[in-house]
């Protein structure tokens, strides 16, 4: 396979990844967890009353051989399920007992526990049902009393662990009760935390505690964008530091402490909606995967507020936790701080659609109060979006400008021994490859390789880049100018220009989109919208005056050499084209400076 290939396959599947928030488990291969039948998906089990149940067509008796109908039926659907035959007389053993035989092959699947084929049954995808039925095959050597078991998950964050169901006996075998830890565990009381009485407020940030806010000066209280963080040493000794935080209720918000700013090795506290509740947690991030150890270990005074759009916690932590509990960082150090918002649902938390809020240098945690700032793009990103905007919407399109039209204004004109027009289109275009070359290679370096998430965008920037290096290479094998084959190498020079461009421009739609540069939309789009606009507009407003001067100025018999570019325009007509030119590089480099001020602004 192909290089290419291999990268849309890796992208395919890490997009499968995250599109199912069951942590790639959707498809029932679950074969890691036959010992405990628990789901890892960061949460607890339900322990509430559970709408599914588990059922045999036989009353209470079986013999080596026999067939036995099991059936998983419940009164709401599921997504996924586990379903073993164990030794009701040793439950402490993981030892599965018998095979089963499937129904529907569509829905379910056998799966080798403990290196027995066949011994369990899962789903194959996370499609809902509401019934499953298969056979289990009773061995010869089967022990005297055989229980079900099923874990049966409702949706991600709700799930029953390991279900007890019917226990069916040998022939001949006395039937015992069964032993303690068959029956259901105890529902434990829940604790909620209280609500916020109110909205946070930037009020005393600098002052009495340290803030980081996106925008900059933004108000929780006021604005529903306004992303905030404030940090606030509390007890007698500042042996607790309480965090509260505030941002628009799409999913999640959540903040990190880091070394560096990289994303990777973070102590990771989140506020994740869940319905019309948040549920407050820490966890730790070892790389760019999904947060591990979720918990509230260590975490007190947690609180929540999820109103007017917006989704608000404070959460009080010691500085120093007992033990290092969960890989948790003391807050007497320095960190990097990221902000992060995303999706969710039903409590596991996707993807963040966007480059998190990264401080824009280290925070003693318990230090001084202080305002921050930080930024959403990385400056090595930064230079790439403005050198690859410079060079296809200023030098690029001004470049070909002059190569279309400009060669009979400046026909008799020279500089440094070559004709002006070629001159100022041959160091337009070199720069603009110059330009794109040092932009292509700056996200590789950011990246430390190729970057699996960016979609259609990195493809297109190395159509881009290989069109441009073969742009110069034609240029130097090209005919003389009176050779019989030059119209080739007008056409193919014109044509690979043309595709280029096009090219470039679908790249910069879809860079404006990155999410390690996701410039504000739609108005960066409406920028772009309107630079296509204009350079359509003043290309074809050249292309009439070309005509109507053709027309007017010559007959028939000599309209062949206007076309090879041989005609003489007059003073005025070759003013009012540089005029036009003047205005086209005006116009270009006024929406050139929209998009890179809002640049500087991520």
């Amino acid at each position: 396979m192909s290089p290419v290939g291999l990268r849309c396959l890796l992208f395919i599947s890490v997009v499968v990844c995250y599109w199912v928030p069951a942590g790639c488990y959707a498809d029932g291969k679950v074969t890691k967890v036959c010992g405990s039948m628990e789901p890892h998906h960061g949460v607890p089990g339900q322990t509430t009353h559970s709408p599914y149940r588990l059922e045999t067509n036989t009353t209470t008796t079986f013999s080596p051989g026999d067939r036995i109908q099991v059936i998983l039926s419940g009164t709401s659907y599921f997504e996924g399920f586990l379903l073993q035959a164990r030794d009701a007389a040793n439950q402490g053993s993981v030892s599965t007992v018998g095979t089963f035989t499937l129904t529907n092959v569509n829905k379910t699947q056998l799966l080798p526990c403990n290196k027995h084929k066949g011994s369990a049954v899962s789903h194959t995808s996370d499609a809902r049902q509401t019934e499953v039925i298969v056979i289990w095959n009773a061995p010869k050597d089967a022990p005297g009393q055989v229980q079900f078991f099923v874990t049966v998950v409702a949706h991600y964050s709700v799930f029953w662990v390991k279900l007890p169901g019917p226990i069916i006996y040998q022939h001949g075998v006395t039937p015992q009760p069964p032993q303690s830890d068959t029956t259901p565990p105890p529902v434990q009381p829940t604790t909620t935390p209280p609500i916020l009485p109110g909205p946070f407020t930037s009020e005393g940030c600098g002052q009495s505690k340290s803030c980081l806010l996106d925008p900059p000066g933004c108000d929780p209280k006021e604005d529903p964008h306004c992303f905030f963080l404030s940090m606030t040493t509390d007890g007698p000794d500042k042996t607790s530091v309480i965090f509260e935080l505030s941002g628009p209720a799409e999913g999640y918000i959540a903040f990190a402490l880091s070394w560096d700013t990289w994303m990777g090795n973070d102590d990771v506290y989140m506020c994740v909606k869940d319905g019309d509740r948040v549920s407050v947690s820490a966890a730790f991030v070892s790389g760019r995967t999904h947060p591990e150890d979720q918990s509230q270990s260590g975490l007190s005074l947690v609180s929540w507020r999820l109103a007017d759009g917006v989704i608000q916690c404070r959460l009080s932590r010691p500085v120093k936790l007992a033990n290092q509990e969960a890989a948790r960082y003391d807050l007497d150090q320095d960190y990097y701080l990221f902000l992060a918002n995303g999706h969710a649902e039903y409590g596991e938390i996707w993807k963040h659609s966007q480059q998190p809020l990264i401080s824009t240098h280290r925070k003693h945690i318990t230090g001084p109060p202080e305002v921050l700032r930080g930024s959403r793009g990385p400056i090595i990103m930064k230079i790439h979006g403005a050198l690859m905007l410079l060079a296809w919407m200023l030098t690029g399109s001004v470049g070909t400008f002059i190569a279309s039209f400009y060669k009979p204004d400046w026909a008799n004109q020279t500089l440094l021994g070559q004709k002006v027009w070629f001159q100022v289109h041959r160091g337009l275009m070199m720069l603009t490859v110059t330009l794109t070359i040092v932009a292509f290679c700056l996200p590789f370096f950011y990246r430390k390789g190729w970057s699996k998430h960016a979609g259609v965008h990195p493809y297109l920037g190395c159509c881009v880049l290989t069109l441009s290096l073969i742009q110069p290479i034609l240029a130097a094998i090209r005919p003389s100018p009176d050779s019989h084959r030059r119209y080739i190498f007008n056409w193919g020079h014109w044509g690979v220009g043309s595709v280029t461009e096009i090219m470039a421009v679908a790249a910069m739609f879809l860079g404006t989109r990155q999410s390690s540069l996701l410039l504000p939309q739609p108005w960066a789009t409406h920028v772009l919208i309107g630079y296509v606009t204009w350079l359509a507009s003043f290309r074809f407003l050249l292309l009439m005056h070309k005509h109507l001067y053709i027309k007017k100025s010559l007959g028939a018999d000599d309209q062949q050499a206007i076309l090879s570019d041989q005609s003489v325009h007059g003073f005025w007509g070759s003013f009012i084209k540089s005029l036009i030119l003047a205005a086209l590089a005006l116009g270009n480099s006024g929406l050139l400076m929209a998009l890179l001020s809002s640049i500087a602004d991520v």
